[in-house]
């Protein structure tokens, strides 16, 4: 045996469909694509499309559930940021330091649904803190610099459930 003679097995392979070579190839003139019209051409995407009418699936009741409704956007504080703005005197560390304060010193731009403390970086001041979540490692970084944390206990509205018809 030969590289030359090297060949795939007898029927194994087809040669491919040359499209748009002649009317006598089968394949000629309009390529299998049918006559005009969007789809004849390339870059269609038409998948729930119905011609202008409203999609079925957007038809249909919404089911299903999502936790969308449920997220929580937190501001987050490091505690180099924070060591930062004592540093910078924009913050006392001999007060009680909450939520509003470090949105007033810049150290946070909103406080949108609370603030997280995160334990990136270094504190080295004892300081007193209000806020609503605090990552564990934040917790004993401040304790161990001598400070406090309380956190802000928000009040949740049950939920009410609809009535299930069996």
């Amino acid at each position: 045996m030969k590289l030359n003679e090297i060949a795939p097995q007898e029927g194994s392979t087809k040669n491919r469909m040359r499209v748009g070579r002649g009317i006598g190839s089968g394949k000629g003139k309009t390529s299998g694509k049918g006559q005009k019209g969007q789809k004849a051409r390339s870059g269609v995407a038409i998948k729930g499309f119905e011609g202008g009418q409203m999609p079925l699936y957007q038809r249909l009741p919404k089911s299903g559930f999502s936790n969308k409704k449920f997220t929580v956007n937190m501001a987050e504080v490091t505690l180099g940021k924070l060591q930062a703005a004592i540093d910078s005197k924009k913050i006392d560390a001999a007060k009680l330091v909450d939520e509003d304060i470090l949105v007033k010193a810049g150290v946070v731009n909103k406080k949108r649904d609370g603030i997280k403390l995160l334990a990136s970086g270094e504190l080295k001041s004892k300081i007193n803190l209000k806020l609503s979540k605090v990552s564990a490692a934040a917790q004993k970084a401040v304790e161990k610099a001598g400070g406090k944390i309380e956190l802000i206990e928000k009040i949740v509205q049950p939920v009410v459930r609809k009535k299930s018809y069996k």
